[in-house]
C-alpha cells in the first residue's frame, strides 16, 4: 500500500490457508450503510494519520454490513497516546485465528461475493474448523492501484472444533 510495514503475512493468490492476526491497534471509520453503498470511509482515516504523522500501514480491513474501514498502525504510532474523534474510533482488535482466501482484481462486491463463496464451501469441508461471524475483506494496495494488480483477501473468522 503506502508503507512497507504490514499488520500481518498477505496469503499468496489463489490460496486458501489458516492463519493467526496478532493483536493490533488500529483506527476505525464506520457507516450505518452496507460498504459497497457508503460514502467515503477511508478519508477520515486517511486525514486522522496525515493530521497525526503515522505512517500509513498496509492493509487496509472493511467489514461490510454495516460498513466500517480499518487501518492498522504502525508499531511507531501504537506506543502513542491515540484519541478517537467524531469520525475515527480507536481500538485494540484482539488476536484471531482466521481462514483466508486471497485474489488479484477490483475491489467489487462481486470479486468480494465470489471468494468469500469459495472460502465458505472451503469451511464446510473442513472438520477441524467452524467459521465464527461474517467475512471481513483485506485490501492490499492503493486504490491508485490498476485493477488488475490490486491484491485483496477474505476473512472470515474462525474456531477449531472439538
Amino acid at each position: 500500500m503506502y508503507s512497507s510495514e504490514r499488520a500481518f503475512a498477505p496469503t499468496e493468490d489463489g490460496q486458501i490457508e489458516i492463519k493467526t492476526i496478532p493483536e493490533s491497534k488500529v483506527i476505525k471509520s464506520i457507516s450505518s450503510q452496507n460498504y459497497f453503498e457508503a460514502n467515503n470511509l477511508f478519508m477520515p482515516l486517511f486525514w486522522y494519520i496525515t493530521t497525526r504523522g503515522i505512517a500509513m500501514t498496509a492493509p487496509v480491513e472493511v467489514a461490510v454490513d454495516p460498513g466500517s474501514m480499518y487501518f492498522y498502525v504502525g508499531e511507531k504510532a501504537a506506543e502513542r497516546d491515540l484519541k478517537a474523534n467524531k469520525k475515527v474510533e480507536v481500538l485494540t482488535v484482539p488476536e484471531r485465528l482466521v481462514a483466508s482466501i486471497a485474489y488479484t482484481g477490483a475491489y467489487s462486491e462481486t470479486n468480494f461475493l465470489v471468494a468469500e463463496n469459495k472460502l465458505r464451501q472451503w469451511l464446510e469441508e473442513q472438520s477441524s474448523y467452524t467459521a465464527q461471524g461474517p467475512a471481513r475483506i483485506i485490501y492490499w494496495d492503493s486504490p491508485a492501484t490498476p485493477n488488475h494488480k490490486k491484491r485483496a483477501e477474505v476473512h472470515i473468522s474462525i474456531k477449531e472444533s472439538d
